[in-house]
């Protein structure tokens, strides 16, 4: 669950092209699953996972849509269960052209606005794993942008991967916010 390859230090004025960012639907859980599998750095799911995503998640999910209506980022969430006003975002990717312009970024900052006008919300949570900087940042920044603090526990340590070697989860949980 981390951010692949984002860089919110760009200012989100400098996208030359404003994509338009919305739910996913169904059509677009090919493309996601592409986007996770050519970030290079996100653990990738089954591409039936993707398509369920898009079709039960959608409400806390967003995607970036280019020029010409294709996926080119993408921020997938869900409202905890048992803390119905935290999101969880699962994963962040931007496809590799429309990177370094603060896409994720605006993709984080849109989806949490229309969770909290649909939901409310009052914090936002993800996992890490260490050394990723680009996801430290965004998330790092996107608290600092709310007002917001963050504090870090590791959620998930390696020993607790079945499958392989896995370095451990950092669960990041940023709040309060308010909308």
């Amino acid at each position: 669950m981390t951010a692949a390859q984002a860089d919110p230090q760009i200012p989100l004025a400098k996208l030359p092209e404003t994509p338009l960012i919305e739910r996913p639907a169904v059509a677009d859980g090919a493309a996601l699953w592409r986007l996770a599998k050519d970030s290079g750095t996100l653990d990738v799911n089954s591409s039936y996972s993707y398509l369920l995503w898009c079709r039960d998640f959608a409400a806390t999910s967003a995607v970036a849509r280019g020029a010409d209506g294709t996926p080119v980022g993408f921020v997938t969430g869900y409202m905890r269960p048992d803390r119905p006003r935290t999101l969880l975002v699962w994963q962040v990717a931007v496809d590799a052209a429309h990177r370094g312009r603060g896409l994720a970024a605006r993709l984080l900052d849109d989806l949490t606005a229309r969770v909290a006008a649909e939901r409310g919300l009052t914090a936002v949570e993800t996992t890490i794993t260490p050394g990723n900087t680009a996801s430290e940042r965004l998330f790092t920044s996107y608290a600092a942008r709310h007002g917001a603090t963050v504090e870090r526990e590791v959620l998930f340590r390696t020993e607790q991967f079945p499958d392989g070697p896995h370095a451990p989860e950092v669960l990041y949980r940023i709040g309060p916010l308010s909308f």
